[in-house]
């Protein structure tokens, strides 16, 4: 073999060589991509279902058992939406984790959708999954076996009938409040005008022995009753006149205080009088505590000592001076006004324990948004159960009954814009910052300008996206009327952020209703809050309103 023969020979090994290692890293390489994209997958149980049917989608992730796994959460398969986000199933295969996360998802508009890429983050590293095609289909009513009737014409309805059981619930707990209230007022104005009847205590105590007297009490041997109601008669003499502790006292501390007034010159009691008082006192409790039996000669005798003392006790007691008797119609007046407050205090506090009870019945049959409608009041409830409008707005005319009378609104049109237009009349009620917001439009075009409902619903969202609306939803409906109006119905949702509330967004539903007939347009548009129910019963009212008035020459 000749030299040049050999290093050739050397030198295409050599290239040979590095040819192969440089096709095997590449080779490497290019598994190593695969092997690193293969770890998150995705699938869909069937890429064709009915108007709200399940569709289960499923993502599956390799991973080892160190590595943390992030699957996507919240409404990110729009315009599908999730209904069931399933717990994770974990296998293990061969050293590793194999995690499987499943969505139920749906769709109650037919058409053909394509379900985004989802993102799957492994120790912050992102994967994507394939974007994945779907088709909702329109359920199938099959006309030949379910048969087609007409539309039945509304009846009317005769009033159930009143529940009186439902009645006795809401008035029992009322009337028994109110039972309760009256008796203790009944019982209040009759110890007044006891009070007011109560004889000065000289008088009060002598007419209660004449009482005593008439009682058969002695002779039914009824000692004990006797002797009670004696020495009661006069504790609560000398308790108004001149001890206001004698009722409380015991005999022998009612002996005593009398002892003190005595001797510091209140009154100028005779010391006989005490120790007959003390006499028959103790004997009294002898007969009520220790049972024992009086003749009733004593019992007679006891009587008549008493009613001299209680006379000798009157005839000492001084006489009031000019200064007490002041104090003591002062003190008075303030017992009455003292009296009068109290009774002022009562009714208050009855009439907050009445409108508590009645408010508690109602939240809990009603619930607390009705008590707090009725009784604070709710601006679109007022428009609801208000004096509605019935009027005719533009040429051609567009007729509707409204809770409020629509203003007419000037509006600034382009010069393009007055170059195509006869006549463009614009009537409101509110705006987008109220809480519910009408607005009707009547426009005729110049003759060769095309009317097209896409067109115009998109500039309605355009302007509705410069007032501020994110995020809306659009869905669209065409119609027409017995009297060959063409319509379109675009109504769904948006958010719209106030100016005034730094940011914060509430959401809105709209329905707007475009009629088209020859050159003119007619728009009614609706605005409210989706959270208010009664704005969505008025905007039913006033949808269902809506009449258009098509001119004879057009008809034909």
């Amino acid at each position: 073999m000749r030299m040049y023969d050999v290093q050739y020979k050397d030198v295409y090994l050599e290239i040979a060589r590095r040819s192969f290692f440089k096709y095997l890293l590449s080779f490497i390489f290019c598994l190593s991509s695969f092997l690193s994209l293969s770890q998150v997958s995705s699938s869909i149980d069937s890429t064709q279902i009915k108007i709200g049917e399940e569709l289960k989608y499923t993502i599956q992730v390799q991973a080892d058992t160190t590595d943390l796994v992030v699957f996507p959460e919240g409404q990110t398969f729009l315009p599908l939406e999730v209904i069931e986000s399933y717990k994770i199933d974990t296998t293990y295969e061969q050293a590793k984790y194999r995690l499987i996360k499943r969505y139920g998802l749906t769709q109650f508009d037919s058409g053909a959708y394509t379900i985004p890429p989802q993102r799957v983050f492994i120790n912050e590293k992102q994967f994507a999954t394939d974007s994945i095609k779907v088709e909702v289909r329109d359920v199938a009513v099959d006309t030949t076996k379910q048969k087609m009737f007409n539309i039945k014409p509304a009846i009317e309805v005769e009033s159930p009938p009143f529940d009186f059981l439902k009645l006795l619930y809401w008035l029992l707990p009322i009337l028994l409040l109110l039972g309760i209230l009256g008796y203790v007022l009944f019982r209040r104005k009759k110890r007044k005008e006891a009070e007011e009847k109560q004889l000065p205590p000289y008088e009060e105590a002598i007419v209660a022995l004449k009482k005593l007297d008439s009682s058969d009490l002695l002779k039914h041997h009824k000692s004990k009753e006797y002797y009670s109601q004696l020495t009661e008669i006069v504790k609560r003499y000398l308790d108004r006149e001149v001890d206001d502790a004698a009722l409380e006292s015991t005999s022998d501390e009612l002996i005593a205080r009398l002892q003190l007034h005595k001797d510091a010159g209140h009154f100028d009691f005779d010391t006989e009088t005490i120790r007959h008082l003390d006499q028959i006192l103790k004997r009294a409790d002898l007969v009520k505590f220790a049972k024992m039996q009086q003749d009733a000669g004593q019992a007679e005798a006891d009587r008549k000592t008493i009613e001299e003392i209680i006379t000798e006790t009157h005839e000492v007691i001084p006489e009031p001076s000019e200064e007490e008797l002041l104090l003591n119609e002062e003190y008075l007046r303030t017992q009455r006004l003292k009296k009068r407050n109290k009774r002022i205090l009562l009714g208050v506090v009855s009439g907050v324990l009445v409108i508590l009870l009645v408010g508690g019945i109602f939240t809990a049959t009603r619930g607390w948004s009705y008590v707090k409608d009725n009784l604070i009041g709710h601006p679109t409830k007022d428009l609801l159960e208000g004096t509605w409008v019935r009027s005719e707005y533009g040429v051609p005319a567009i007729i509707v009954e409204t809770p409020k009378v629509l203003v007419r609104t000037p509006m600034n049109i382009s010069e393009e814009g007055q170059q195509i237009t006869l006549s463009n009349d614009l009537f409101q009620y509110g705006s987008l910052l109220d809480k519910f917001y009408i607005l009707l439009n009547v426009a005729t075009y110049q003759e060769g300008v095309e009317l097209d409902f896409d067109v115009i619903s998109e500039g309605i969202l355009k302007s509705l996206e410069q007032e501020g609306a994110t995020n809306i939803i659009v869905k669209k409906e065409s119609f027409s009327t017995d009297k060959g109006v063409e319509g379109e119905k675009i109504y769904g949702e948006f958010d719209f952020a106030k100016p005034s509330e730094n940011g914060n967004s509430e959401r809105m539903d709209y329905e707007i209703l475009l009629f088209k007939k020859g050159q003119s347009l007619q728009v009614v548009g609706i605005y409210f809050r989706k959270d208010d129910a009664y704005a969505a019963k008025v905007k039913e009212r006033v949808i269902n309103s809506v009449e258009i008035e098509v001119s004879e020459s057009k008809k034909g």
